[in-house]
């Protein structure tokens, strides 16, 4: 009898404790959010700026494209409910959901898909990231049913589906999306007072049935790091979603009534020099410049152990991430020994240039310049406003030295455009790009991956400090948000409040 009193006492306990967890698990509807970025977004068209503030917002939460990234990076369907491909890989057949609406009231149609698609394909029309699309020849609709007719085999094409660059639209609202968002996602998009706040509320015609969850989120521009972490905890604001500082993190987790998330992310702390700039344009000069600088130093001092040391353009997250941080390993004697052969002996000055609303960037460049010091290098350091980074560091590429975290998955492309910010001209690796396209295995388009992130780094073409973990800063009610960053988005599709 106590055996069975015991064996009874335990099926109740443990009838209880699923109970418990099916209880805390359960989503709850309604109420709304407030989260803090920390930069207004440069417009809201992810298609015609790579800076990633714009699809924190809006990707999943007001736009979609055929295909998505999920939370743990697995791509799966948005708009497109199935697909399938030919066995030559030159054929691929994407089946449309039925009664999909756009925000404004139009129905999705095979059309929006087209002329989506024939923009993103013409290199003249404003795309930034055109060269995704380079592969196809042609894309036709057939009722719900759209078909990619490819040139060639593309191994990157689902993945560049689901990229932030391939949502859609409206046919005919193809030049009005930079002001106005008008997606097919959960939210919709309400309002922005620049500078201040972005507004989203709740789409009750999203076709997945009891999503998202909250009537409305407010995204709070908010790019001092002391301001957000007393806004979370005076209850203004429900979470810190990007850029929260290491100290925060910390004050984040003593507290009772606030959690902390580390996840992975594909962010990249990387101090780019412009290739063609004075003595930057001499190779030994980038590697006398890394090895100058103590990267662990920098993660285990300025970022009280946030982070991984890097040492090519890739973050340990990706699945063709290779451990590359030795190939200039901190060496100041060694440094001094390069610089003297390049014909610098004396040193030089060079204007070092800090992005305005970033933290963790400007700490580290200020830490960098007083490691470069101490070789003779004088890193005169500035602070730039974020629109000023934007028109002419990164599109003008007038600048010496400045740093940005690269956050965009599998954006190793960027070192095959010599055109791009850095200067950076090496047509090997537009070779082994083009190979990497055609590849027919994940293995092999990795191994070529890797190739490229080797030559960049023996190159030292960039200064790449360390990749950080995502930290999200919440409070303790809220629930189902993203923990890692597969790509760039605060994700506030299922996400609710437990209390």
């Amino acid at each position: 009898m106590a055996r069975a009193l015991l064996v009874s006492i335990c099926s109740l306990l443990a009838l209880f404790c699923l109970v418990s967890v099916s209880q805390a698990q359960e989503p709850v509807s309604g109420g709304e959010m407030t989260v803090a970025i920390v930069a207004d977004p440069p417009g809201w068209d992810p298609t015609v700026s790579t800076s990633q503030e714009i699809p924190r917002v809006v990707y999943h939460n007001v736009y979609e494209g055929l295909v998505r990234f999920d939370r743990d990076g697995n791509i799966v369907p948005a708009l497109a409910e199935r697909w399938n491909v030919s066995d030559d890989g030159l054929n691929w057949f994407f089946f449309l959901r039925d009664g999909v609406m756009f925000h404004d009231g139009s129905e999705f149609s095979g059309d929006d898909v087209v002329a989506k698609f024939e923009r993103a394909m013409d290199p003249d029309s404003g795309h930034v990231n055109s060269k995704y699309y380079a592969a196809i020849d042609e894309v036709i609709a057939a009722g719900r049913t759209v078909q990619f007719k490819l040139k060639q085999a593309n191994a990157s094409l689902l993945y560049n589906l689901a990229r932030p660059d391939s949502i859609i639209y409206p046919e005919e609202l193809q030049e009005s999306q930079r002001s106005t968002p008008i997606g097919t996602g959960p939210f919709k998009f309400v309002d922005y007072v620049e500078g201040s706040e972005v507004r989203l509320e709740k789409n009750e015609d999203y076709y997945v049935e009891g999503l998202p969850y909250l009537d409305a989120v407010t995204y709070k521009i908010i790019p001092d790091t002391n301001t957000q972490i007393a806004a979370l905890r005076a209850g203004d604001i429900d979470m810190i979603g990007v850029a929260l500082s290491p100290e925060n993190a910390l004050q984040v987790q003593e507290a009772d009534n606030l959690k902390l998330s580390q996840g992975t992310a594909t962010t990249e702390i990387t101090m780019a020099l412009n290739n063609t700039r004075g003595p930057l344009a001499n190779p030994l000069v980038r590697q006398a410049i890394t090895h100058a600088i103590d990267k662990n130093a920098i993660v285990e001092g300025a970022m009280r152990g946030f982070g991984t040391v890097i040492g090519t353009h890739m973050s340990p997250s990706e699945p063709y991430y290779v451990d590359l941080s030795d190939t200039y390993p901190y060496n100041p004697e060694r440094a001094k020994e390069l610089l003297a052969e390049a014909g610098y002996a004396d040193g030089f000055k060079l204007a070092f240039e800090l992005p305005e609303p970033y933290n963790i960037e400007r700490r580290t460049g200020q830490v960098i310049a007083q490691m470069l010091s101490e070789v003779g290098i004088e890193a005169d350091v500035s602070v730039v406003e974020w629109g000023t980074w934007v028109q002419r560091i990164f599109l003008g590429k007038d600048y010496d030295m400045t740093i940005i975290g690269h956050s965009e998955p599998r954006d190793i492309g960027v070192y095959g455009n010599p055109d791009y910010y850095y200067q950076y001209d090496n047509p090997v690796i537009a070779e082994l790009l083009d190979l990497a396209e055609v590849a027919k295995s994940e293995a092999t388009q990795n191994a070529l991956y890797q190739m490229i992130a080797q030559i960049i780094a023996k190159d030292a073409v960039n200064v790449w400090v360390f990749s950080p973990p995502y930290l999200v800063g919440a409070n303790n009610s809220v629930e189902g948000y993203w923990t890692s960053q597969p790509t760039p988005s605060i994700n506030m599709v299922e996400v609710y409040k437990s209390e």
